[in-house]
């Protein structure tokens, strides 16, 4: 494995809608409004006015300068807001705008940048298009409106940080000084911020080439935006779109699961269960890596005994995987299991260090990925190379060695599939004469092989820390509800704390209890800044967990929070076990599974339809998931909430009682 890294006061809502209503406080119904296609079509046409170019969108009325691409809007309640400064370089004297039907363009011919400006569903999008390769536009400029009280950001599930909280203002542990590209760093494409009674989404659709960046400016949190143009990388357009929106955390995440909708790009998990039942034995799961007897048929006899009905079992790739008994077993007892692959990694069979970094000749080093200077990429750890999708992707051989992998490793009878890295955000120019991709490519190449695992291979496919756009391919995903930090990777090499790869049948790096530094603990876990982002979007598209090094029970004093997110999210916890793991932990953890099991069954293929804070600490929250089908109310804080405990957790199914969960007080075996 690798450690790699509403429209103001309007009320009037499609029916449609009703369902995608969230909560940004207590006792405050927001949600994202937009307009029916009566009411768009009611809206004034685009007027200009003194350089403005003004654009009607759902709740007001957007205001675009023609020299600078600032963004004001006119709110409907006669609020103003500013979404967006002047890009941060003058960009000259621009061309006379033309306007046709519902779209206005001009040029900035100083920097070889045409300009087009449009309302989309309710939405505005500019799409700035750049002629002069590998220039940059530093633009839009957020969070300088100065009713900004709140960023949200998809690192992970999801960040809510206040702008003026000095923590998040440094740059030793928070986002100031931090740049965040939309694919590799972030599971979906946007950001967002809290503009006092309003909020604003910014989506960037296409986001190759790029990202984000954080600043602090008097103490405050601003993000802007960098692109970057290029032919070869195909990224000479650059579309933002910006949503006005209520203020409602989480709408950010609303507005793009609407615009995936929009887009025919939400694959819900009901729809992966048709064409897979065994998708659905997700459901109810928890995920746990396995190792020695916890590998056997023995142990999976252990896990039923325990009462664990429920689970997703992986094995590690080295060379000891469950045989065929230990898999007809688990799949008797209605459990998911799987090995873990990888394709991106190539090594010398001669001295590869692990199975899956070995392949036939001529995939090492022919397919290895070039850098633009030449050199080959250096692979996991450094070892051997990245593997480029091109190369497999481009002849029948390629893809026959993928193939064949897939059936070597599917033999004993697994019935899932975890293939690290394809559905991450971290994807790969090459240039390599004879096998040449952009990032673009080499994401549609993992697109099309990871299709073929889901999809005619009927495997039940997972990936590691997933972006969104990967969600249409896979039924799981383990890390993307991890916000990683920037100080767990240094934390993680040093073997002494987190410990290494031995002993091999229980290796450090999984078992060692760890106590994290609490600056990491608070950037990472703690509940207060946590939001469900990435739920809001695609909780009813793929099972979301986190990341595979960082288990359940690695984090001892971390534990209680842990539980009580997942229950609050609606989303399984990843376990590692091994002989001793099961005997020492295993009576906990079956009562942990057996409380989340109908709960997730009964709303795991629904979508997350609400979040809110009850307490001004936001040490109390609630979610809500599909119409009422469940309700769940967390208590993060030290005092009880009401009848509810610190420490604890209601859930209520529709036409239930609530069910009551204190972690603390379950069995310690």
């Amino acid at each position: 494995m690798t450690s790699r890294q509403s429209a103001g006061k309007r009320r009037r809502r499609r029916t449609a809608l009703a369902a995608a209503l969230v909560v940004a406080g207590a006792g405050t119904l927001c949600g994202v409004a937009w307009p029916s296609a009566s009411e768009a079509s009611a809206r004034p046409e685009i007027r200009l006015d003194a350089g403005k170019v003004e654009i009607p969108v759902s709740g007001g009325t957007a205001e675009v300068r023609a020299d600078s691409l600032a963004v004001n809007v006119r709110a409907d309640d006669g609020g103003e807001l500013t979404l967006s400064a002047p890009a941060t370089q003058p960009l000259g004297r621009p061309g006379p705008v033309k306007v046709s039907g519902r779209t206005a363009s001009w040029t900035l011919p100083e920097h070889g940048l045409s300009v087009t400006a449009a309302a989309e569903q309710g939405r505005l999008r500019i799409t700035v298009h750049g002629t002069r390769d590998d220039s940059t536009l530093s633009w839009p400029v957020t969070g300088t409106d100065r009713a900004a009280s709140q960023v949200q950001l998809p690192r992970g599930e999801g960040l809510g940080v206040p702008v003026a909280d000095p923590f998040w203002n440094s740059d030793s542990t928070g986002l100031a000084g931090h740049s965040y590209d939309l694919t590799a760093d972030l599971t979906m494409p946007l950001w967002g911020y809290t503009l006092g009674g309003h909020g604003v989404s910014y989506l960037v659709p296409q986001p190759a080439g790029s990202s984000v960046a954080f600043a602090s400016d008097g103490g405050r949190l601003r993000g802007t935006g960098l692109h970057t143009f290029s032919r070869r990388a195909d990224t000479t357009d650059y579309t933002v779109t910006f949503a006005l929106t209520d203020p409602s955390p989480v709408a950010p995440a609303l507005d793009y699961r609407r615009w995936l909708t929009d887009h025919g790009r939400l694959v819900t998990l009901k729809s992966k269960i048709a064409a897979n039942p065994e998708v659905g034995k997700l459901l109810g799961a928890f995920h746990a890596y396995t190792w020695g007897t916890a590998r056997t048929a023995q142990g999976i006899a252990q896990l039923q005994a325990l009462g664990l009905s429920r689970l997703w079992l992986g094995y590690d790739a080295d060379g000891q995987p469950m045989d065929a008994q230990a898999v007809a077993a688990a799949k008797r007892a209605g459990y998911l299991v799987g090995p873990y692959d990888s394709f991106a990694n190539g090594q010398d069979p001669k001295t590869s260090d692990a199975p899956t970094s070995s392949w036939p000749s001529p995939v090492y080093p022919d397919f290895c990925v070039h850098e633009q200077n030449g050199q080959v990429k250096a692979g996991f750890h450094d070892r051997g190379c990245y593997l480029s999708s091109q190369a497999f992707e481009q002849s029948a051989e390629g893809r026959r060695y993928l193939a064949e992998r897939t059936v070597q490793l599917t033999a004993n009878g697994a019935n899932s599939y975890f293939l690290d890295v394809d559905a991450a955000g971290e994807l790969f120019d090459d240039y390599s004469p004879t096998h040449a991709m952009n990032q673009s490519q080499d994401q549609a190449n993992r697109l099309a092989r990871m299709r073929r695992l889901s999809g005619p291979d009927k495997l039940v496919l997972g990936s590691e820390s997933a972006g969104s756009w990967a969600s249409p391919v896979i039924a799981f995903s383990h890390g993307s509800a991890t916000p990683v930090a920037d100080g767990l990777w240094p934390l993680e090499r040093d073997k002494a704390a987190w410990g290494g790869y031995a002993p091999a049948g229980a290796p450090g790096t999984f078992f060692k209890p760890v106590t994290l530094p609490p600056d990491l603990a608070k950037a990472m876990f703690d509940p207060v800044y946590r939001i469900p982002l990435y739920e809001t979007a695609l909780h009813d598209s793929q099972v979301n967990l986190d990341r595979w090094e960082l288990s359940y029970n690695k984090f001892p004093a971390l534990e209680t929070d842990r539980a009580l997110l997942a229950m609050l999210y609606n989303t399984p916890l990843n376990l590692v076990l091994d002989g001793p793991a099961i005997t020492a932990q295993g009576k906990r953890l079956a009562e942990l599974q057996r409380y989340f099991a109908p709960l997730h069954q009964a709303a795991g293929t629904s979508p997350m339809t609400g979040f809110r804070w009850l307490t001004p600490d936001h040490r109390v929250q609630q979610t809500t998931f599909g119409d009422a089908v469940l309700q769940v109310t967390a208590n993060f804080g030290t005092t009880a909430y009401g009848s509810l405990p610190p420490g604890c957790v209601d859930a209520v199914l529709k036409g239930g009682r609530p069910q009551r969960l204190c972690p603390t007080a379950l069995p310690a075996g």
